[in-house]
């Protein structure tokens, strides 16, 4: 009987990545909000990413949020934030290490904006599962039209 009860626990993969994702956003140095993304193919993780500012440069914990101060809504004129996306900084660190992605999923604590939906689509992701929505319904809309599939859990 003890197994049993230890298997109910067990955390499917979905859930599983989705917590690193989780777990991984506790790195993020965004006023606005924190997002953690975990890129993994055949139940392995090939690179992880949170929303911050680029290496060397000041974090907006420390000089503060040019967004927030200008007023600007979630969701809109992306360009005007110093940090990099998690999604981004995935995209980058497996770049980086020479880590193919094409046919990998997306873990995110938040669903893509656009700018990460067209970087996702040209990584060759095929799927993204999120924990939350996001503001952007042009997003959603390159990524059916590119036939990512996006499952909210």
């Amino acid at each position: 009987m003890k197994n049993k009860k230890h298997i109910d626990k067990r955390p499917s993969w979905d859930e599983y990545f989705l917590e690193m994702a989780a777990l991984v956003s506790k790195r993020s140095t965004c006023l606005r909000r924190s997002v953690g993304a975990v890129l993994a193919r055949e139940k392995r993780i090939l690179a992880t990413g949170y929303n911050g500012a680029p290496s060397g440069l000041k974090h907006c914990i420390e000089v503060g949020c040019m967004r927030q101060k200008l007023k600007i809504p979630s969701g809109e004129r992306h360009e005007l934030c110093r940090a990099l996306h998690a999604e981004q900084n995935a995209l980058i660190q497996s770049s980086l290490h020479g880590i193919s992605v094409k046919g990998a999923t997306l873990y995110a604590t938040n669903q893509p904006c656009v700018i990460c939906a067209k970087m996702l689509i040209n990584a060759g992701i095929k799927e993204i599962v999120i924990a939350q929505g996001y503001p952007d319904k042009m997003a959603m809309d390159f990524l059916r039209q590119a036939k990512i599939k996006v499952r909210k859990i």
